[in-house]
Order: structure tokens, then C-alpha cells, then sequence
């Protein structure tokens, strides 16, 4: 493992650029790149999938020729693909870029993602798919029985964690749970196990400052372009694929919400009004994700004189 920065002796720090789905990210990790000679390593746990390109909204071939992308299609839909795989495959990624001379150039909005590298957080062989069932036996639970309730499980389970996650923090809180019913270990005591030897490289992370009406009606005409690109013929070969049914990327955005219309319930305008509200959910519940990290994200101003991507630059150098 290479020793955390300087890096090529002029960046102190490998850039992270996250934030919701079609807050512009991508756009401006591409431009590092292409400002640094560097190398993209995605966060995104779908654009791991080979052949789910459209719902996933990967880099364009064009894009994908020009710079060098790791960590984009690895695993065929129905392999399973945990947050610990991730880790350890990315730190390769990042080795070998470093081992070339280039520049690491981090971009995606899966929160685990970001955290895990960013805080050295080591999730453990976890099975994502046993964790996500868990969770949505604790969800189940929260809209029965209200948050109070869920939140009086995790003072039980585990009153460490339950002493540092609000009680209104339903996300958290439903997280600490779901580990501690799927692996048998309390939330609080793998993090705790998990940050003693911190990050593997210094990294920074970035969010572009972006309004949340311009960031949905982004989405929205978004989904309108992945469907004249081929959403729905890209959706259609998931379906037939047996091995990925009942499997992570087969409950993804973009995806689940055609199961009414391929069966002949739903006519196609409303799969695509599903597939816009879901992917404006979800960006809120990666805005909730991001702005609970607090410091560990630092938002681009609008207002800046240069670009984007220098203004990530700059933050990075030495000095």
C-alpha cells in the first residue's frame, strides 16, 4: 500500500467529487482528468453492473475511450458485489493509478461508498444483500409503528450507537439495526473497530452547491433522455435475465419500476412518472446522506470565478 500524499508532488489530496444523482459530478471529475492526465475510480454500485449503461447513466464510450475508468463494469447483474469488495478493489485502483504517475480521481454518489474511503471505515465481509432485507424489516417497522418505536429497538440493541444517532435520523438509525439483526455485531462496535487505522490515502471530498429545483428538474429531463436512448429495451433484458431476479440491481432505480408495465398494468408514461419520482427521492436521501457527514464534505460555490474542476484542483495542492 502506497503511504497517504503528497501525491505526485503537487497534490496533497486525491479528490472525491459526490452528490446526487445528475448534480453535475461527473462532469467535473471528467475535467479534472482531463486537466491532470488523471483517472476516474467510480462510486456508484450500480455502474459496477456490466450491461446496465442507460439506467445507470455511465460515461458515454466517447468518455470512457478519452479517460481510463476503474471500477465500472466488474461484476455481471446477479453476482453479488458487497461494500467490503468495493473497498478492497478500490484501493488497487488507486495503487495503480498512483504507481503510473496519474492523479486518482474519485466521482459517485453511493454514500458508502464515499464514507468508507473517505473515513477509512471498514464495513467487513458484510452480504449487502442480507443488510438491505434487514433494513427493510426496520422500515416496515418505522411506518407501522412509528420512529419512537424504532428508535426504543436501537436503545436496546445497541445503546452506544443509539447515544450518537438522533432519534429522527431514521436512516441511521434503521443502518445501526439492519448490521446488528445480519451480522450478529453491534453497529457501534464495528465502527469502532473499523476507524482504528483510518483512511488508506488522504483523500478530499466535494459536493457541487446546487438548488434542489434545478437538481429535480435535472432528473426529470434526465429520465426523458435515458428513455429515448433505450431505457426501456436495456430494463426489458434485466427482466429476462434469471440469474439477476430478486438480486440488488434488479430493485434498482430505473429498473424496478417497469415490472407493471412489462406485465401489462402500467401504461408507459406511468413507469416513467415512477422512475422520476424515485430517482428524486432517492437524490434526497443522498442529500440527507452527505449533509450528515458534516465537515467531511465541502460544497463547491456556485460563484466561483474558475472552473469547477480548478476549484477542486486548488483545494487539493500542497500549501
Amino acid at each position: 500500500m502506497i503511504n497517504p500524499g503528497p501525491y505526485l508532488g503537487k497534490y496533497e489530496y486525491i479528490p472525491i467529487v459526490t452528490g446526487p444523482t445528475a448534480s453535475g459530478k461527473s462532469a467535473i471529475a471528467l475535467d479534472i482528468c482531463r486537466l491532470t492526465g488523471g483517472e476516474l475510480v467510480s462510486a456508484d454500485s450500480m455502474q459496477i453492473y456490466r450491461g446496465l449503461d442507460i439506467g445507470t447513466a455511465k460515461d458515454s464510450e466517447e468518455e470512457l475511450a478519452e479517460i481510463p475508468h476503474h471500477m465500472t463494469d466488474i461484476v455481471d447483474p446477479g453476482e453479488s458485489f458487497s461494500v467490503f469488495d468495493y473497498i478492497n478493489m478500490a484501493k488497487e485502483a488507486i495503487n495503480g493509478i498512483l504507481e503510473r504517475g496519474n492523479l486518482p480521481v474519485v466521482c459517485g454518489g453511493t454514500g458508502q461508498y464515499i464514507s468508507a474511503l473517505l473515513y477509512g471505515i471498514n464495513y467487513g465481509e458484510e452480504d449487502d444483500a442480507e443488510v438491505s432485507e434487514a433494513e427493510d424489516y426496520y422500515y416496515g417497522i418505522c411506518e407501522k409503528e412509528g420512529r419512537d418505536q424504532l428508535y426504543s429497538l436501537l436503545v436496546e440493541e445497541d445503546p452506544e450507537a443509539a447515544k450518537l444517532i438522533h432519534p429522527n435520523n431514521v436512516r441511521r438509525v434503521v443502518r445501526a439495526l439492519a448490521v446488528k439483526r445480519s451480522t450478529g455485531v453491534r453497529f457501534s462496535e464495528k465502527n469502532r473497530k473499523s476507524k482504528n487505522e483510518g483512511p488508506a490515502f488522504k483523500f478530499r471530498a466535494f459536493m457541487p452547491d446546487i438548488d434542489r429545483s434545478i437538481l429535480y428538474d435535472r432528473i426529470n429531463r434526465r429520465v426523458d433522455i435515458m428513455m429515448d436512448l433505450g431505457l426501456e429495451k436495456e430494463a426489458r433484458m434485466l427482466y429476462q435475465n434469471e440469474k439477476a431476479k430478486g438480486t440488488t440491481c434488479f430493485q434498482a432505480i430505473g429498473y424496478k419500476e417497469f415490472e407493471k408495465y412489462f406485465s401489462g398494468d402500467e401504461d408507459i408514461s406511468e413507469t416513467v412518472y415512477k422512475i422520476k419520482l424515485g430517482s428524486r427521492h432517492y437524490a434526497k436521501r443522498q442529500l440527507t446522506w452527505f449533509r450528515h457527514m458534516g465537515e467531511g464534505i465541502e460544497f463547491i460555490p456556485s460563484d466561483i470565478k474558475e472552473t469547477a474542476a480548478e476549484y477542486v484542483l486548488n483545494s487539493c495542492r500542497i500549501g
